[in-house]
């Protein structure tokens, strides 16, 4: 393939951009600030250090384009680059949240590769630290993954293609605005939701309003919603998640592309989802007030 540039060059972005050049992968990066170059330094567990040093996007057109950016720089981010995206270039989005794109005029005959992860990092501008590597789906309603896909898949921790993308999101849409709120709402890590009082009372109104606005979706929607959320908590016991993350560091969370999507999503077909719409007032007034 030509080269892959990397928008977003954070925790999520660096994990990526060490298994795309271990693929033998061409990658420049798309830093917040003009420069020639980025360093950032990955650790993991069961490996030595390794410092990553990634040549800058110069103004070349752009075939393919992995964004890692959050959710709420997303427009800040794409827009200026539109110019300079080839005509059937192809985006790979790797965020939390849906409806980061819905504004955004992309190439009509391009590819919308969404992928969704279990994995876990986190770090500062230089540093960053793998927390775990589980799995990747990937995929943009197509049977058929483009051509790099199979190169990068051995370097990949159980990466995998998957038709049926949208379902995926779904899912990890509604595990994401069950746990995400309830933490930043909390203050606690992901294991402490199940106390068996208010939280995990609130975790159960939340996935059922899930699974009403899910069936609206699909057909044969799941209705496994709370116990999914239960087994993530359960296994992500000592996590903590990225929106509290987020409020713990005073930066603007991802709420609006989560439960904000969800509210406007329902609202759109009539429903009325009130845990989630009283949990977004109550997240985005103590975000505000910090």
């Amino acid at each position: 393939m030509s080269t892959l540039h990397l928008l977003g060059v954070g925790s999520m972005g660096t994990l990526a951009a060490a298994r795309l050049l271990d693929a033998g992968i061409a990658l420049h990066a798309i830093p917040r600030t003009p420069a020639s170059h980025v360093s950032r330094t990955l650790y993991r567990s069961d490996q030595p250090p390794l410092t990553l040093t990634l040549p800058c996007w110069n103004g070349e057109p752009i075939n393919t384009l992995l964004v890692t950016v959050k959710a709420t720089d997303t427009a800040r981010a794409v827009l200026p680059l539109l110019p300079h995206l080839q005509h059937n270039a192809t985006l790979v989005v790797m965020q939390n949240g849906m409806g980061t794109l819905d504004d955004i005029p992309l190439p009509a005959t391009g590819r919308c590769i969404h992928a969704i992860t279990t994995d876990g990092a986190w770090g500062d501008a230089d540093q960053v630290t793998v927390a775990a590597e589980n799995s990747t789906l990937m995929g943009d309603g197509s049977a058929t993954a483009p051509d790099w896909f199979a190169a990068l898949q051995p370097h990949w921790h159980d990466l995998r293609w998957i038709k049926d993308i949208g379902r995926a999101r779904w899912h990890k849409l509604a595990i994401n605005a069950v746990i995400n709120p309830l933490t930043a709402l909390f203050r606690c890590r992901n294991g402490e939701l199940l106390d068996n009082g208010e939280r995990e009372a609130l975790m159960t109104t939340l996935a059922t309003e899930m699974d009403q606005l899910g069936r609206t979706q699909f057909a044969d929607w799941s209705n496994d919603t709370l116990a999914r959320c239960r087994d993530v908590a359960r296994q992500t016991a000592s996590n903590t998640s990225s929106m509290l993350a987020d409020v713990l560091a005073g930066r603007r969370t991802e709420i609006d592309f989560i439960t904000g999507y969800v509210v406007r999503v329902a609202r759109a077909r009539n429903l009325v989802l009130v845990a989630h719409e009283k949990i977004l007032q109550q997240v985005n007034d103590r975000t505000n007030g910090d």
